[in-house]
């Protein structure tokens, strides 16, 4: 972990970078050299003692550039048990609503897409320390589709009756608790002991049960309702 500068100003924002490229990295830190008030107090690739590292810094802001990732999963869970005061805003993501929903569980303040201006990242560094959220129009107007299908849905499965039809078998519940970890079917295969082909149909046949529309809306509908024990 390099850190850069020197002082650090009272009024700055803190920030701390984590992507696995390099150039990235610094190119992200001369950008933010340029601006006024926003100071980064270190910046590092993903690796076992990053979370150690972020919370010794005492940082206002963490950027990171995945969440597709075991690492990059347990990084925020971490940070959110270790540092909570702490702000995680990703960038550089592609408008996947799997990916979105999933960061918005974990306490994602900002999303930003790989398409988004140096004037957009300084932007929602600036509006999340404020104490605002980031995110595309497209993906907001899906969160709000997201609760309000969330709140239908677990005002219908309060019903024993209605919980009941949504149950899972256990193997059902073991590999949806690899999904909500981040394994690819591929992953998932070989740890099960099962073909690609057979997850892909698992986990098909598990969204149609739930209502979802994607692997990891499913996760989130089950976590909601409870119908197995995905952590």
């Amino acid at each position: 972990m390099e850190k850069t500068g020197n002082e650090r100003p009272s009024s700055s924002v803190n920030v701390y970078l984590v992507a696995q490229n390099r150039l990235l990295r610094e190119t992200l830190v001369r950008l933010f050299q340029k601006r006024s008030g926003i100071f980064v107090v270190g910046e590092s690739r993903y690796s076992d003692s990053c979370t150690q590292q972020i919370a010794k810094a005492n940082c206002d802001l963490v950027l990171l550039d995945a969440l597709s990732t075991p690492e990059s999963i347990r990084l925020v869970e971490e940070l959110g048990e270790r540092a909570p005061r702490t702000k995680v805003m990703l960038f550089g993501m592609d408008e996947d609503p799997g990916c979105f929903l999933r960061a918005v569980r974990l306490g994602i303040r900002g999303y930003l897409l790989k398409d988004a201006s140096s004037a957009e990242v300084i932007a929602a560094v600036q509006g999340i320390t404020r104490g605002e959220a980031i995110c595309p129009p497209r993906l907001a107007a899906l969160l709000f589709e997201f609760v309000s299908k969330e709140f239908r849905r677990r005002s219908g499965a309060s019903d024993p009756q209605t919980r009941a039809s949504l149950g899972l078998t256990h193997r059902q519940r073991e590999l949806m608790t690899l999904v909500a970890e981040g394994l690819t079917n591929k992953e998932i295969a070989a740890s099960l002991n099962l073909s690609e082909f057979t997850v892909r149909n698992h986990i098909s046949r598990i969204m149609k049960q739930v209502d979802a529309d994607n692997r990891y809306q499913a996760v989130e509908v089950i976590r909601a309702n409870r119908f197995s024990p995905v952590n």
